[in-house]
């Protein structure tokens, strides 16, 4: 595992030490981010000078690679404690502080200190866990007006956009399926 692109470019990541998790992998993060910087629907101006939340960060790798590729700043929630280390280790190797782990619940979120504009959501696959932290993001104050969300769910997983959200446009690699997404227009 490594960041692919922008300040950090080859820098290589802790993998994680636990069967627990499933990293995204570099392929899955270079497509995401290639239809970021270069679809007409999206563009640079979503990652660049941007507040970005990780949830179900696991070592970080989507996260640090936005802050790679010009975000303002990120925070990753996680809190398995097998995964944490592989996290911390990541985020000392670029200088990041620890600040910006919170080992917290992503079902317990709460309201938000302040709205994100480019969220990644990377839960365990086919667990049920999109609807409620959807909810819980939409609720608590998580979303900027026009944050862009950006989920992985198994290719097959059944999952109906909620209400509040509308589909950009979605891709499916390998076993994963990457569907981006905005705030509704009410």
């Amino acid at each position: 595992m490594r960041i692919i692109a922008g300040t950090y470019r080859g820098k290589k990541l802790e993998p994680p030490t636990s069967l627990e998790t499933r990293p995204t992998s570099d392929r899955v993060r270079e497509m995401i981010f290639n239809v970021l910087f270069h679809n007409p629907a999206l563009g640079a101006s979503y990652v660049q000078g941007k507040a970005v939340l990780d949830i179900f960060a696991g070592t970080g790798a989507l996260g640090l690679e936005a802050i790679s590729r010009g975000a303002r700043s990120v925070i990753f929630i996680e809190n398995n404690p097998k995964i944490l280390p592989a996290l911390r280790k990541n985020i000392e190797t670029l200088q990041l502080s620890p600040r910006c782990i919170k080992d917290q619940d992503a079902l317990s979120l709460g309201p938000s200190p302040s709205p994100f504009d480019l969220i990644f959501l990377d839960p365990p696959y086919e667990q049920g866990l999109l609807e409620p932290i959807l909810t819980q993001l939409f609720e608590g104050g998580w979303l900027s007006p026009n944050a862009l969300l950006i989920i992985e769910t198994a290719k097959k997983e059944q999952f109906p956009l909620p209400p509040f959200l509308s589909l950009v446009l979605e891709r499916q690699e390998g076993a994963a399926r990457i569907i981006f997404c905005h705030l509704a227009k009410s």
